[in-house]
């Protein structure tokens, strides 16, 4: 077996699990979970039809690129959603439907890395830290080297690019973002992106921004910036190493649909759809045409966002008098600071209370100064309906407070 897969380190939930061992909660309370970043938002009724009238169509092999009129759809969502000169972006020539983004993330890392030769540095694979673990597997598995950027309360949980040395950016071939931020809920800005952009020039690396989230935000006048728009913003209409990716699991609480799509560069897209034709990842024709109907909607999106408001408000209003924790920019995560180190608080959180959080330390790695960014933090996910929520955020009071007491 590939030697490469023994750095792989043990998934956050594995971690969790070890934690939450030999644990008896309160019977009388029944458990909550906001540890997994799974949408529990009802999923449009419309979509499930669409995929139901299509079973049918399950009987016809589908082709690795999808449709054109898949590729098409999401490239002009694209393009009204991130103000891109209209034309730029097609279906034919730069986007490929994904069974979700993290097997795309992993494929697209595997297809983008060039291993180096045993006598030249290996190749450097940046990420933000604390992140997606995806990250950090897909770069061991590609041959490349994990380089950790810290997103600390410092710089509002946004790398600190210019601290980065002139030889890791040398050496990097692929910096990945996560904008929004899981678990952080930063956003990166247009003038970040614009100095990251000009950077990938001067070093010939490629940025792939990871963007599932972009969806979800607070005011309706301040989308998140992305990626391929500060591109559009430079002129830079060929889009030149940058790929995004995008999920409809986020957007559209479909996340057992397993769609989504990688866009950008054509330069990229051709290879990593060749790639793809022997990887074997393509998408049933069925959610293909689910994927179109879901794409051309934005009522159902506009829902979405109402319900995730309300639920910040609720729960900001009951934590913030007890807890270090803070509206995100995006996102549906609150990452809260802990007054004890945070695998004691999830763990006693769950043995008083009967209810689950991430810990910020299982998202997260020692970075080069030997720190660790994602300690004394927890991850919570306000994925359950509005009730769950607040009762969640009550008990978690009632527990800060006991420590206190």
């Amino acid at each position: 077996m590939n030697s490469d897969l023994q750095k792989l380190q043990p998934y956050p939930f594995e971690k969790l699990a070890k934690l939450k061992a030999g644990v008896t909660p309160p019977t009388e309370l029944e458990h909550i979970a906001l540890s997994i970043g799974e949408p529990k938002h009802p999923s449009p009724a419309f979509v499930i039809d669409e995929l139901s009238q299509n079973l049918d169509k399950l009987a016809n092999y589908p082709t690795t690129a999808g449709t054109l009129e898949l590729r098409q759809t999401i490239a002009d969502w694209a393009t009204r959603r991130f103000k891109l000169q209209p034309g730029s972006l097609t279906g034919a020539d730069h986007v490929l439907p994904v069974l979700g983004t993290r097997e795309a993330i992993f494929a697209f890392t595997q297809c983008a890395i060039d291993r180096a030769p045993a006598t030249e540095a290996t190749p450097l694979l940046l990420s933000p830290n604390p992140f997606y673990q995806i990250y950090e597997g897909a770069a061991y598995l590609s041959g490349a080297e994990p380089y950790y950027l810290s997103c600390t309360a410092d710089n509002n949980f946004v790398p600190d690019f210019d601290a980065v040395p002139e030889t890791v950016w040398q050496r990097c071939q692929l910096l990945f973002l996560c904008s929004p931020s899981n678990p952080t809920g930063a956003v990166t800005d247009a003038e970040t992106l614009t100095k990251l952009i000009a950077l990938s020039d001067q070093y010939d690396f490629i940025i792939a921004s990871d963007e599932c989230y972009s969806e979800i935000y607070f005011d309706e006048a301040k989308p998140p910036v992305g990626l391929l728009e500060v591109c559009a913003q430079l002129g830079r209409h060929d889009y030149k190493n940058c790929i995004v990716f995008h999920s409809l699991s986020k957007r559209s609480n479909l996340p057992g649909l397993r769609s989504g799509f990688v866009a950008g560069d054509a330069a990229l897209i051709g290879p990593f759809t060749s790639y793809r034709t022997y990887h074997g990842s393509a998408m049933s024709i069925p959610v293909q045409l689910a994927s179109i109907a879901a794409w051309n909607d934005e009522a159902h999106v506009l829902d979405n966002r109402d319900k995730y408001r309300e639920k910040f408000a609720a729960v900001l209003d009951i934590l913030e008098p007890v807890m270090d924790v803070r509206m995100p920019d995006a996102g549906f995560y609150l990452w809260a600071a802990t007054p004890i180190p945070d695998d004691q608080f999830t763990q006693g959180l769950f043995a008083q209370q009967n209810l689950t959080v991430l810990p910020g330390s299982y998202v997260s790695r020692e970075d080069q100064n030997g720190d660790l960014p994602g300690a004394g933090f927890v991850r919570m996910a306000l994925v359950a309906t509005l009730e769950e929520c607040v009762e969640g955020a009550q008990r978690i009071r009632r527990y800060v407070e006991s420590l206190n007491a």
